[in-house]
């Protein structure tokens, strides 16, 4: 793993990775700084740490990960990722108890993918689906009132 960062990290990665929950995200991710932007600006996700190689991040109390594609370069990731197309295609991270409404006017404002507008759907949800700057799919809303 390839790390460009100077100093220490925030905590050991071996506490860290102990700390996190049974279920976790880690998304790797082209540049750190521009995903950054657009999980803080547009999905409201506050940071816990972040350098150049590594944020932990949190969204509607749930802990995620977002690494920086240098840090995979003894991976078996490592060749995927050099592709340059969208990333993760075929999931759909869905949160629910933020307002899509709100959620969407955020997007719009950043120029963010918005890849279907707000709308209520069969499944009980008022939700708003938008791109991360990788590829990645977000699912947004609130359950529906009957």
């Amino acid at each position: 793993m390839t790390m460009t960062r100077t100093g220490d990290a925030w905590m050991p990665a071996d506490e860290y990775g102990r700390a996190l929950p049974k279920f976790s995200v880690n998304l790797l991710v082209r540049d750190l700084s521009r995903s950054l932007s657009f999980y803080q600006q547009v999905l409201g996700a506050s940071v816990r740490y972040s350098d150049t190689d590594f944020a932990a991040l949190v969204l509607n109390g749930v802990d995620f990960m977002l690494h920086a594609d240098h840090t995979y370069d003894h991976h078996p990731l490592h060749t995927r990722l050099q592709d340059g197309g969208k990333r993760g295609t075929g999931a759909e991270l869905r949160v629910m108890g933020i307002d899509p409404d709100i959620l969407q006017q955020r997007a719009e404002a950043a120029g963010a993918i918005i890849l279907q507008p707000v709308a209520n759907f069969p499944h009980g949800w008022r939700d708003v689906i938008l791109e991360d700057p990788d590829g990645y799919i977000w699912a947004v809303g609130v359950p529906l009132n009957k």
